[in-house]
């Protein structure tokens, strides 16, 4: 299942933006608000559960300076990877997409598919004001 959330224009150099994904506790910037638990596990791995969901562990797995960070699961039952694809517009702008990848039998992907698309698109919508408040 692949799953592409909407490409969002970040007020930011590429670089700019890959260094605020690649710091892991910045992504309690761009979770939704029905997140119940966030908590950084060490400079490459963090925790969150969303309200009514299992925990989930994040683990930065590959970075490719300033265009890509891929985040992958850490354990768990299901094996995914959440990532961040960044175009540089111009010196002072870039744009991001999230693409979510896994494989999951047609039962699960059924039932995940919807609430995991719009965690993605919730992700990219809150980028552009997290990153311009915090880088």
């Amino acid at each position: 299942m692949k799953l592409e959330s909407p490409k969002v224009t970040v007020n930011k150099s590429a670089q700019d933006t890959f260094n605020f994904l690649s710091d892991v506790k910045n992504f309690e910037n761009l979770m939704p608000e029905n997140i119940s638990k966030f908590e950084v596990l060490d400079n490459d791995k963090f925790l969150f559960a969303l309200k009514g969901m299992p925990e989930i562990v994040l683990k930065k797995k590959e970075t490719t300076p300033p265009n890509q960070i891929v985040l992958g699961a850490a354990g768990g039952k299901i094996d995914f990877s959440l990532t961040g694809n960044i175009s540089e517009i111009d010196a002072t702008t870039s744009e991001v997409q999230l693409i979510f990848e896994g494989q999951f039998n047609a039962m699960m992907a059924m039932m995940i598919k919807g609430p995991i698309n719009k965690f993605i698109e919730t992700l990219a919508s809150n980028m552009p004001n997290a990153i311009n408040t915090v880088a």
